[in-house]
C-alpha cells in the first residue's frame, strides 16, 4: 500500500511487480506454516535498481532507448535473494545509464525535500528506503552511486569490496569499477543482506570467494581506527562530521590521525570510467540512440561517450598501470588500520576508493542548515566489511541520527 501511495510522488518506481510479489509472499507464509524458515530475509519485501535483469520483466536502465527492453535472464543476486526468501516487489529508478537522478520518466525526489532530486544513480533505491516503501533495496556504485543517494536521502549504504558480489545480469558501465550493494536503514540490516549477496559466481570472473563473517559479539573498541585529519579540517567537512569524531572519543575509542597521500593523481584515472562506458554503449552512440536520453548537457553521457572515443589506447593502458600503483598504496595505508573515518566527500577519497575497490559504509550523521541529511563514511580493508558494520552498528545503536524519518512519509 505504501508503495502504491507514494511512488508516484517520489517518481522512484519503474515497475511494480505486485502479482509476482503476492504469489511469493503466499509461498513464504505457507513455508513458515509448515516449519520451513529460510533465514532472516524470509518474507521480507525489497526492491532493486532497474539495471538488474529479471526474466519476464522489462529492464530499462532508466533510459528512453531501453524503456521497453526485456533481458532473457535474471541477475545472479536476485536469484540469491529469491532463494533466501526475500520478496521482490519492484524495480526502482536510476539516473539514465547510471548517472544522477534524471531518468526517462522524470526526476526521482528526495523524501526530505520534494523540491530536490534524490541524487544518484541509485536514486529510487535510496528514496524508497528513506520513505519507508521497502526495508531494503539494492543499489550499485561505480563512482559514488550508493554513497551519494544514501547521503541525500538519510539512509545507510554499504558499498562492498569490488569482486565480493556478482554483477552477472547487471548493466555494465565500467567492468573494472562497478559494484553492487545494499541500501537500508541500518548497518546491521545491510550486513544481513550482504551475507546473502556475497559469494563467487562462475558467470562473473571478477568475483572472489571470500567469507563475510560479521559477529555482533565482537568488541568494536578493539578496532584500530584512523581518520583523515585534513579532510575534517577542509571546506567539504561539516560540524556534523566532527561530531562523529567527538562521539567516538567520548565513547572511549582511540582515534589515529592519518593523511591520504598518493604518488599518482586519481582524478585523471576516472577517464577509465569514460572509456569503459563508451565501450559498453558503443552501439548506443553509433546508432544515434543517445539523442533519446533526457540529459544532453556537456557532462551528460552522450557527450562523455563521444569524447571518450578520442582518448588513445596508450593513455588508457598508462592509466591502468598507474591505477595498480594507487591500489597498492591504498592497501599499504589501509592495512595499518581496521577502519578509517572520513567525510563522505572529503578530498578525493570517493574517487580513490572506487578506483581501488575498497569497501565503504555510509551512515547518516545529522542535517545541514537547509534540513537535508548529511553523512559520514567508514572505509575498510579489502573484504573486511564486517569491521565497518561492527563500528557502524555501534554508532547507530548509541546515537539517533539514523532514527529520523521524513515527516511527509512518517505515517
Amino acid at each position: 500500500d505504501r508503495i502504491k501511495t507514494h511512488a508516484d510522488t517520489l517518481q522512484c518506481l519503474i515497475t511494480l511487480m505486485e502479482e509476482e510479489a503476492l504469489e511469493k509472499a503466499r509461498l513464504m507464509d505457507a513455508e513458515l506454516a509448515s516449519g520451513r524458515y529460510r533465514g532472516p530475509l524470509h518474507g521480507i519485501p525489497y526492491g532493486i535498481k532497474d539495471l538488474l535483469a529479471v526474466k519476464g520483466t522489462k529492464t530499462t536502465w532508466g533510459a528512453a532507448p531501453y524503456k521497453d527492453q526485456e533481458i532473457n535472464e535474471t541477475a545472479h543476486i536476485v536469484e540469491k535473494l529469491d532463494d533466501a526468501g526475500a520478496v521482490l516487489i519492484g524495480k526502482f529508478t536510476l539516473g539514465a545509464l547510471a548517472m544522477g537522478d534524471v531518468w526517462y520518466g522524470g526526476v526521482t525526489k528526495n523524501p526530505w525535500n520534494l523540491e530536490q532530486g534524490s541524487s544518484g544513480s541509485s536514486a529510487g533505491s535510496a528514496s524508497a528506503v528513506s520513505a519507508g516503501l521497502v526495508p531494503f533495496a539494492i543499489g550499485t556504485e561505480t563512482l559514488g552511486s550508493i554513497v551519494s543517494p544514501s547521503t541525500r536521502n538519510g539512509v545507510t549504504g554499504l558499498r562492498p569490496t569490488y569482486g565480493r558480489v556478482s554483477k552477472h545480469g547487471a548493466m555494465a558501465l565500467s567492468w573494472s569499477m562497478d559494484k553492487i550493494g545494499p541500501i537500508s536503514r541500518s548497518a546491521l540490516d545491510n550486513a544481513i543482506v550482504l551475507s546473502v549477496l556475497n559469494g563467487k559466481d562462475p558467470k562473473d570472473q571478477s568475483t572472489i570467494e571470500a567469507a563475510f563473517n560479521f559477529s555482533a559479539n565482537k568488541d568494536p573498541k578493539s578496532l584500530k581506527i584512523g581518520y583523515f585529519k585534513s579532510f575534517f579540517e577542509g571546506n567539504r567537512s561539516s560540524e556534523n562530521d566532527r561530531k562523529v569524531l567527538e562521539f567516538l572519543e567520548n565513547e572511549g575509542f582511540e582515534l589515529h590521525p592519518v593523511e591520504l597521500e598518493t604518488s599518482v593523481a586519481a582524478g585523471p584515472m576516472t577517464m577509465m570510467l569514460m572509456v569503459e562506458g563508451a565501450a559498453a554503449f558503443d552501439e548506443l552512440t553509433r546508432l544515434g540512440w543517445d539523442d533519446e536520453l533526457v540529459a544532453q548537457h556537456r557532462n551528460a553521457w552522450p557527450n562523455l561517450f563521444r569524447a571518450a572515443r578520442f582518448i588513445p589506447a596508450v593513455e588508457y593502458v598508462n592509466l591502468a598501470r598507474q591505477r595498480t600503483v594507487l591500489i597498492q598504496e591504498m592497501h599499504d595505508l589501509m592495512k595499518k588500520y581496521d577502519v578509517i573515518v572520513t567525510p563522505s566527500y572529503g578530498g578525493q577519497q570517493l574517487q580513490i576508493t572506487n578506483l581501488t575497490g575498497h569497501p565503504a559504509l555510509c551512515l547518516p550523521n545529522g542535517f545541514n542548515g537547509g534540513g537535508s541529511p548529511t553523512s559520514i563514511t567508514l572505509l575498510g580493508n579489502l573484504f573486511e566489511e564486517d569491521k565497518l558494520v561492527l563500528l557502524g552498528d555501534y554508532i547507530q545503536k548509541n546515537t539517533d541520527w539514523q532514527a529520523k524519518r521524513p515527516p511527509l512519509f512518517n505515517k
